[in-house]
């Protein structure tokens, strides 16, 4: 999969900006606050509907605008494809070749990308949402099945908290089983692709931490062990975990258990990371868990994601930042750094320069 262009108009500090893109390495060069960072978040929003930084869309639209459109020329082993999007302040228009989409799930699995920023330490170091949100955003690009089992079960899950919030104990003892025939179907899906996921990723990160340490460390991602065996099994357990907590989640005023609350284990020399890794052993084993992810989108797609790496060589020493960029060989990257980093070795690479929100050619 690769991008050919990227058009910006109005996006974050762009007014009317096109990227032409290589197949294979794409530096964007330029001082801080130049506008790196928005282009590569335009595209991982093109693959995936979302941004990695904003939680509303409306935050895309550069200031005194009242719309942003971005566009891009696609290609992969399927074909080319186009796909748009006209974000506005109460809404937004995504299309796919001229031809309007309604729903996000339609968006998901026509260009895959694997993004990467400093933000992206909080997988490490943060609470489960991160671990969780890592797990859905990549799960969703890959499965539509999961990312529609998934809206559902929140929403049913909402539901359910709603209610447990009644004051009518009756009512609320009398309806909570209803919800949770629907809400463990859906539950029972996300847990089981989940806990594949992680069994695909485990093997792929560890080998990739092994390769950026030289062998000096270890990484173990591992799932928690409640959640085995087969749907039907998952659905029977999570039922019977959920109706014998009632008295619990009516108290509380929410469901406190379920994937919801699920996390996943991360440990550097079987010592748990978040507790224990250092910045930079928490950037490599972050690092190596997206480079594991890379590796799942070639295998389940036929051919490599586009790898965004945003601001990822500065925090880096020399010798894993050699290894970084050669682990890219193959695959299109967009990477983003003040300047053209030394480290390529000859490689070849298409530079971008940016200076505040323009292409300087």
């Amino acid at each position: 999969m690769r991008i050919k262009n990227l058009l910006l108009k109005n996006f974050r500090n762009y007014s009317d900006e096109v990227f032409d893109f290589g197949e294979g390495l794409n530096i964007l060069t330029g001082r801080n606050a130049q506008g790196k960072t928005n282009c590569a978040e335009a595209v991982f929003y093109l693959c995936t509907g979302t941004s990695p930084r904003a939680r509303r869309d409306r935050q895309l639209i550069k200031y005194g605008q009242s719309s942003a459109e971005i566009s891009a020329d696609c290609s992969s082993r399927c074909g080319d494809i186009n796909i748009s999007a006209c974000i506005r302040e109460n809404g937004r228009e995504i299309k796919l070749n001229g031809n309007k989409i309604t729903r996000n799930a339609d968006l998901l699995g026509n260009l895959y990308a694997v993004f990467f920023s400093p933000q992206e330490l909080r997988l490490i170091q943060d609470g489960p949402d991160e671990r969780r949100r890592f797990l859905n955003i990549s799960l969703s690009q890959l499965s539509r099945p999961y990312y529609v089992a998934l809206a559902r079960y929140n929403r049913i899950l909402e539901q359910r908290n709603n209610l447990l919030k009644n004051r009518d104990l009756s009512l609320v003892y009398d309806t909570l089983p209803v919800w949770d025939e629907q809400l463990c179907s859906y539950a029972a899906v996300v847990a089981r692709r989940r806990a594949d996921y992680i069994a695909e990723l485990a093997p792929l990160a560890a080998e990739a931490h092994s390769f950026l340490t030289d062998g000096k460390e270890s990484l173990a991602v591992s799932p928690e062990k409640k959640y085995r065996g087969d749907e039907e099994e998952l659905k029977g357990r999570l039922y019977e975990e959920l109706k014998n907590n009632y008295d619990r989640d009516v108290r509380l005023g929410y469901t406190a258990s379920g994937p919801h609350r699920d996390d996943v284990d991360i440990k550097i020399d079987g010592e748990d990371a978040k507790t224990y890794a250092s910045q930079g052993q928490t950037r490599t084993a972050a690092l190596a868990i997206k480079l594991a992810e890379v590796e799942i989108f070639k295998t389940a797609g036929g051919e490599y994601p586009v790898l965004i790496l945003d601001d990822v060589l500065s925090e880096l020493d020399l010798a894993r930042r050699k290894k970084l960029v050669s682990r890219t060989a193959g695959l299109q990257t967009i990477l983003t750094c003040t300047h053209a980093e030394r480290v390529l070795g000859g490689r070849e690479a298409t530079k971008i320069r940016i200076e505040g929100g323009a292409v300087k050619r």
